[in-house]
């Protein structure tokens, strides 16, 4: 989308606003699938934006779920029960017997959901036993956290899997953490997937259907972290296609998905100048912004002025947001064009985490604008501004 779009969009919706391009999406699934083998799979982590799912589902083989109110935002979105993947550290045990019933009632095949400990293999197989069906479940193998099961307990589940007849093992789920640079630790854990799936088959005659897979892909926020990403891809690629096992993978997804397709624009609102440098005040602001680490203040990324400056005017500017605290700095030093009250800052890479990760309630500011720029060009409001001070209003109107 370039700045002539943007201008045309600024004149119908004030800043600040998110806005999403269905276009770059496809484009970015399309360039993930070519650079990747073409059996695997992709599953969009929803927790990364769920503002995507419904331009995701032609996209996406699978959906990853983490909370029951991106259950049910997935609902609502029409994703097929078949193409979730219920997983999270809690599940609660009725709303796992409640979505398993509702699947089974509408005559609709079920969700794979994640096992993460001894207790929600018992909760999971209660809720298929309450269904009367056999449901698909992924094991979790931990990566030293709070997530997943140690080997020795998925072994037990393994060996005792022909006396449950309510479970469905398909496979393994793995998992270890997120903007993963380093090839050398991709093939240690591919490896390490590789060796216990092995033992598995050799211990237990057991073959996984299938291993899903969080790889935790990069994605370069800042100046200075460009990579080549069709090299990178490549070799990845390689590792997963050197693996002993022949089994379906997955391969879980969200940052490297979303990040390309969002933008944040947001006004300067004031400028300033002290001992301590140069400083334009925003009408957004760090609740209404987050990347990667919460280390932007530090790095510069990628953001523009809406303007037609000449990049030969340079001078160092501190983004600062709309909030009463010191904490509430964009960017330090960024070198930008003169700057004058009204002009529009863009920052790219934002579709990612950005617009529900953020402290949103801090200081009652309202919720801003979630646009989607269609394949077609026109603009549709996923979510309207909303005011947050209804969210932080103590309630003194009703007797307990």
């Amino acid at each position: 989308m370039n700045d002539t779009q943007l201008r045309e969009i600024l004149k119908n919706y004030p800043t600040p606003f998110y806005l999403l391009d269905a276009e770059e999406l496809q484009n970015r699934m399309a360039f993930l699938r070519k650079h990747l083998p073409s059996q695997v799979e992709l599953c969009y982590a929803v927790k990364a934006n769920p503002f995507l799912v419904r331009e995701l589902l032609p996209l996406a083989d699978r959906f990853e779920i983490c909370s029951p109110g991106e259950l049910a935002i997935c609902q609502k979105m029409g994703v097929p029960s078949e193409k979730q993947v219920v997983s999270g550290v809690y599940k609660n045990a009725l709303l796992m017997q409640q979505t398993v019933q509702h699947d089974v009632q509408a005559g609709a095949s079920t969700g794979i959901y994640t096992v993460e400990s001894m207790s929600q293999f018992s909760i999971l197989q209660e809720a298929a036993k309450a269904a009367g069906t056999k449901l698909p479940v992924l094991l979790r193998l931990t990566s030293g956290n709070q997530f997943g099961l140690d080997g020795d307990e998925i072994e037990q589940m393994i060996a005792g899997r022909f006396e449950n007849p309510w479970l469905h093992i398909r496979g393994i789920q793995y998992f270890s953490g997120t903007q993963k640079t380093s090839l050398k630790r991709l093939q240690r854990e591919i490896n390490l997937l590789d060796s216990f799936l092995e033992h598995l088959s050799e211990r237990y005659g057991y073959q996984a259907e299938e291993l899903e897979f969080g790889p935790g892909l990069p994605v370069s926020y800042f100046e200075g972290e460009a990579f080549d990403e069709p090299v990178f891809l490549r070799e990845f690629s390689a590792l997963l296609e050197d693996m002993n096992f022949s089994g379906k993978i997955i391969l879980e997804l969200g940052r490297s998905i979303a990040a390309s397709c969002g933008r944040y624009l947001t006004q300067v609102v004031d400028l300033k100048t002290n001992r301590q440098g140069s400083f334009a005040i925003v009408d957004g602001g760090m609740h209404q912004l987050v990347y990667f680490g919460q280390s932007m203040a530090m790095k510069q990324p990628g953001i523009r002025v809406l303007s037609p400056y000449s990049e030969a005017e340079t001078h160092r500017w501190n983004i600062c947001g709309s909030l009463c605290t010191v904490n509430d700095i964009l960017v330090k030093q960024m070198p930008l064009p003169p700057l004058h009250i009204g002009d529009v800052l863009v920052f790219e890479k934002t579709g990612a985490y950005c617009m529900t990760e953020g402290i949103s309630l801090f200081l009652s500011r309202d919720l801003p604008k979630v646009l989607l720029a269609t394949s077609s060009g026109k603009i549709r409001i996923l979510r309207d501004s909303i005011e947050t001070e209804i969210f932080n209003t103590p309630n003194y109107f009703e007797e307990i």
